[in-house]
């Protein structure tokens, strides 16, 4: 520890380095509070490439595990300490380097806030339209190491679609320049794209090249009430197959619009059994909307509601975004990120209520339903041990049923350590074994985050 610690201040600034027992152990997990985490040796908050460098060249000298951490907002445990390990906390990493209007793009560290890139983006008529519900605290490298989506990503799309190019430091501190600046480029093995997503296990992201695109319009949304979780997917179904493509289109379950209310005294209603939300922003989204209205309707709403205006859309979609806040005042919750095709979504949700009933626990389920990603949060008493054993249950059943409907065990907040035994049931055999001599190249000594995803 103490050679460890020397050997770290030796190329960092003393004030880099924490070693205080508290200060330490606050930095030993991320939000998925409930998985394993290992004791961390010491905390470093480098503020250079040149200082992440020094971090792993002294890791990989003394073969010391290193963990990288950005806001910490992750729900999976990707970001968990384990024993002894350097974790590597980028967050002082934070500048906007660059905001680039002719070409689209901007240049940004991994500790910039994904809101504060979308607000220097839109000082430029543009946005960054990757939008994770924690976009006001997450940070864009933990959004490139989970490969995160968001609320508008039916329209708009992924993380990964977005990151044109990154500059990583190795295990052994050498520093990987990948991609572009340029609109087209095929050069090479797409490692950005194999990065993306990579959970800080190939290597740590200290600079970003990231597209940016023209600032959409305000959106407008509606509301629609169903009495069944069916009519609901139905209606997605229909607004799909029409050609519809709307900038959002969110599903939120009973037990969340209760959860919703009882946290934000949203008002919203309480009698329904799913919540649609469809918003617009193009230049026709109220003739849209209205087209959108008559399909829900068509498809069993009992209730459409348009926004009147900006304000009200503004706050059916801040409902949206408390959904896992006012879910996390229940109880300790276990969140999956199952994502099926679309048109099993219903499949889906009434698969998941059918194990809360059998295994007695709340489950409230959030979807982006334009994607077929869906959020259950498993509700449970972490202090009951019968109680989270029957959460850890019904979350394999869970995630077996995802799989089931030839879908995935996750959509956007990465394997961690909470999803690793089913990863190597949905990759299989030889997928695992090519991932894991990927691994293996940009890592050989496995000290970048051991024991996640794979």
């Amino acid at each position: 520890m103490g050679d460890l610690v020397d050997r770290l201040v030796s190329g960092l600034p003393e004030a880099a380095v924490a070693v205080d027992p508290d200060v330490v152990a606050s930095y030993a997990h991320d939000m998925a509070g409930f998985c394993e985490a290992g004791s961390p040796a010491v905390v470093v908050f480098p503020e250079t490439v040149e200082q992440v460098q020094h971090v792993l060249r002294t890791a990989t000298e003394l073969r010391v595990p290193v963990v990288p951490q950005g806001a910490r907002t992750g729900l999976s445990g990707g970001a968990n300490a384990v024993d002894g390990c350097i974790v590597l906390s980028m967050v002082k990493m934070n500048r906007i380097l660059e905001v680039d209007p002719v070409n689209r793009l901007a240049v940004v560290e991994p500790g910039v806030v994904n809101a504060e890139l979308s607000r220097a983006a839109a000082g430029h008529g543009l946005a960054y339209p990757p939008d994770p519900s924690s976009w006001e605290s997450c940070t864009i490298g933990g959004n490139i190491g989970t490969g995160a989506g968001g609320l508008c990503c039916v329209k708009y799309g992924v993380t990964a679609e977005y990151v044109l190019g990154l500059d990583v430091v190795l295990a052994d501190g050498r520093l990987l320049s990948t991609g572009r600046r340029t609109a087209k480029g095929v050069a090479g093995y797409d490692l950005t794209r194999l990065l993306v997503g990579s959970e800080g296990t190939l290597g740590v992201v200290v600079r970003a090249v990231v597209a940016l695109r023209p600032a959409p319009a305000p959106q407008l949304a509606l509301a629609a009430e169903f009495p069944s979780t069916e009519s609901a997917s139905a209606a997605v179904c229909a607004v799909m197959a029409e050609g519809h493509v709307p900038s959002l289109m969110e599903l939120m379950d009973a037990t969340t619009v209760r959860a919703v209310n009882a946290m934000a005294r949203m008002g919203l209603p309480e009698s329904t059994r799913a919540l649609l939300l469809v918003a617009f922003d193009g230049p026709a989204k109220e003739a849209e909307l209205a087209e959108v209205a008559r399909l829900c309707r068509e498809a069993g709403a009992s209730e459409v509601v348009p926004a009147e205006d900006q304000a009200e859309s503004d706050m059916l979609l801040e409902a949206r975004r408390l959904s896992l806040p006012a879910m996390e005042r229940l109880g300790t919750t276990m969140i999956d990120d199952v994502a099926v095709p679309r048109s099993r979504l219903g499949e889906m949700l009434d698969g998941v209520a059918a194990i809360a009933e059998r295994h007695r626990l709340t489950i409230g389920v959030v979807s982006h339903a334009g994607d077929g990603n869906t959020h259950p949060v498993v509700i449970f008493d972490s202090a009951d041990p019968d109680e989270t054993a029957r959460a850890r249950a019904s979350f394999d059943e869970i995630m077996a049923l995802g799989l089931d409907l030839g879908g995935t065990v996750t959509g956007e907040h990465g394997i961690g350590l909470l999803k690793r035994e089913w990863l190597a049931r949905e990759l299989g055999p030889v997928g695992l074994e090519l991932q894991r001599q990927i691994k293996a190249v940009f890592d050989p000594l496995g000290i970048l985050n051991p024991g996640k995803a794979l």
